[in-house]
């Protein structure tokens, strides 16, 4: 999962673009990239880090332009080398750079198509790497000197065509202006907005609308699956279906976890959403446990407030922050490696020994994804005084990999793989544990939209709504997910950057 942002102004864009990163920094903490074009020259400064770590004045200054895109990243594979920090750029054709959210899954073989038939190098194993290449090279068969909307528009098509899996993609082209389009099932989130200005009306792209909201933006819409906007550099706005087969099918985990409550995404509102999961939660919980001895409902900070909030109020029982978060240490589900994750947990939360002692504390979480996180809190629950430690998820159990662009681990790191709610709750240390229902899910966040039919629920049903995820991608993506190959990755990394450095 990452976040994007393009925009084209009617004056210098490098502030505005760092202010949308720091908005979207949720998204990815592992690297920050922001590239600009300037009087026919692209500027580019990206590194590992936080987006207020990788961004000093004197890059500020260097970030020159009225146009750009800026991208934050988790990486999906768990590289964390610097060579993989977005956005990457290629000088042929025209000059492009391009950032993406999202994870391709026929990227080996677009690998070896761009070798040997297009005759394209890519000095990374991003995927990323391949959609930008991919793109380029549909708009250098343009063979024309100058171009206009009819054949970016073109480009994105053949991207589509040839591109399967999920990505929502900001580009920007030297001198001519930024591209944004979104795969044909628009499985990751993109919205564009605009804003009125002295010298005209200015554009931006963006994953989330809490961007927009924060640089004075009024959202205009999301973008179409399978739709590509191109925003000329002198503040034109085109936009046209670069897709022949295309339906709505957006990841229902960004509503349960990703995006930023005061996100609105398809039209539902995220808040909105986990206030639902709460109450749908809440009625499960008086039907399977109508004898139960709660005193107090306890959220682990902080996507799950919303939804516990809501089912204390909907159950009548109290509602107490247990738990304080220290703020300066990341988001644990998307930091590459589990022993990071297990070190980071009672960094992160410390219990308030008042609000436990003696009590049948009820615990809610968004979801459990490895089960670590759930076993050491509620530990820490006990530790601090509880008399029973009962669990609650907003979601379903996760009992299936995700090749969308989450980093859910391999199915056997998975504590919902293979076992049921009962085991679970052994695993994790809980007296008893209850999940929400998938039916429930998708209902709480349909009632924001009933337009929409359909979400990418594969992490609780195994279905995969491209139809092209085989056992032999699962086994792959296994093993590139596995604590132990990211592992080794980072240590290859470390041994390449010694080298160079000397």
């Amino acid at each position: 999962m990452c976040g994007i942002v393009g925009l084209v102004s009617k004056s210098a864009v490098n502030q505005a673009i760092y202010d949308g990163l720091i908005v979207l920094q949720h998204r990815g903490q592992d690297a920050a990239g922001i590239v600009t074009c300037h009087d026919g020259r692209m500027l580019m400064r990206k590194a590992n880090g936080l987006v207020r770590d990788v961004f000093h004045t004197r890059h500020m200054l260097r970030l020159r332009g009225n146009m750009g895109i800026g991208h934050v990243r988790y990486p999906t594979a768990g590289c964390t080398s610097s060579a993989e920090a977005q956005p990457f750029y290629v000088n042929s054709p025209f000059g492009i750079a391009l950032a993406h959210n999202g994870n391709l899954i026929n990227a080996e073989e677009l690998k070896r198509e761009l070798f040997v038939e297009d005759r394209r190098h890519l000095n990374t194993d991003s995927d990323s790497e391949v959609l930008l290449n991919v793109f380029a090279h549909e708009l250098d068969a343009v063979s024309k000197l100058r171009i206009g909307e009819d054949d970016i528009f073109s480009a994105v098509a053949g991207v589509h065509r040839r591109c399967s899996g999920a990505y929502a993609v900001v580009a920007v082209i030297t001198d001519l202006g930024v591209v944004a389009f979104r795969d044909p099932y628009g499985i990751r989130p993109l919205v564009y907005g605009k804003r009125q200005t002295d010298e005209g009306v200015e554009y931006m792209v963006a994953s989330e609308s809490v961007a927009l909201d924060a640089l004075g933006f009024e959202l205009v819409r999301d973008v179409e699956p399978g739709e590509g906007i191109f925003i000329d550099k002198d503040g034109n706005l085109f936009t046209r279906q670069c897709s022949k087969s295309h339906r709505l099918s957006p990841c229902i985990f960004e509503q349960v976890y990703f995006a930023r409550p005061d996100s609105i995404i398809e039209g539902i509102s995220v808040y909105n959403s986990r206030v639902n999961m709460g109450e749908f939660l809440a009625r499960k919980i008086e039907r399977v446990f109508p004898e139960h001895d709660i005193d107090v409902v306890i959220p682990i900070p902080e996507s799950s407030l919303t939804s516990a909030l809501q089912l204390a109020d909907t159950l009548n029982i109290n509602y107490r922050a247990g738990f304080v978060k220290n703020r300066y240490i990341g988001r644990t589900f998307i930091m590459p490696g589990q022993k990071q994750r297990k070190k980071s947990v009672r960094q992160k939360l410390n219990a308030i020994d008042m609000e436990f002692r003696n009590k049948n504390v009820l615990l809610v979480d968004d979801s459990i994804v490895r089960g670590t996180t759930s076993e050491q809190i509620i530990q820490m629950a006990r530790e601090a005084g509880a008399n029973k430690v009962y669990f609650a998820s907003a979601a379903p159990p996760v009992r299936y990999p995700n090749v969308y662009g989450i980093d859910m681990p391999s199915a056997t790191e998975l504590i919902g793989h293979g076992r049921d709610n009962q085991a679970i709750a052994d695993a994790i240390g809980a007296d008893w544990l209850v999940y929400q229902d998938l039916e429930d899910l998708v209902e709480a966040t349909r009632l924001g939209n009933p337009g929409i039919t359909e979400f990418e629920t594969s992490v609780f049903d195994g279905k995969y709504v491209t139809g092209d995820v085989t056992p032999s991608y699962l086994q792959h993506l296994e093993w590139l997910r596995s604590d132990d190959a990211k592992e080794q990755r980072r240590s290859d990394d470390e041994v390449i950057e010694i080298h160079n450095s000397a």
